[in-house]
């Protein structure tokens, strides 16, 4: 029964020495009945009330784990760019050094090479000389002798006439 049907329940009748005893024991039992049911439902949602705050606050909790998890995990992972970020610098700069490294010796090597080119003209050029004034037995020298071409030169070289020189590089 609510409070309302309670309050305005006419079901009592008044005897000669006041209401009658059986009505009135039918409603104080009415009222016990849904009294005790009330009382009942009451303590079911007080239990019910603990059990959800403590699921509260477990639940609330997780969500303070969770996001101190996400934090680290996005320091950690801000963390792993900057190193790789540093890595990929370090490697660079390496790889930047190497070939720089390998464009000097391979201008060096280049210069060594020029160098015994010209050293090896220079003493082709000298042995030929050397055979061209040498007469040959059985000829005559009222032959004019041929008139050399020029060979065409290495870059940075001039070009040479020795019929020598061209018949090594050609």
């Amino acid at each position: 029964m609510t409070p309302v049907e309670v309050r305005h329940f006419d079901g009592l009748r008044r005897g000669l020495l006041g209401y009658k005893r059986a009505p009135v024991h039918r409603l104080m039992d009415d009222i016990a009945d849904s009294f005790e049911s009330v009382w009942r439902e009451r303590a079911e949602l007080v239990e019910r009330v603990e059990v959800l705050e403590t699921e509260l606050g477990r639940h609330v909790e997780l969500e303070t784990l969770l996001r101190s998890t996400l934090v680290s995990a996005e320091r950690a992972s801000q963390d792993l760019r900057d190193q790789a970020r540093r890595e990929s610098e370090v490697i660079l700069a390496e790889a930047n050094a190497e070939a720089r490294r390998i464009l000097r010796e391979t201008i060096s090597e280049k210069e060594r090479l020029l160098g015994d080119v010209r050293r090896i003209r220079s003493l082709l050029r000298s042995s030929l000389e050397v055979v061209d004034s040498v007469p040959e037995a059985g000829t005559t020298p009222a032959r004019e002798p041929e008139r050399p071409q020029p060979v065409p030169a290495l870059p940075g070289e001039a070009e040479t006439t020795d019929p020598g020189v061209r018949r090594l590089a050609g």
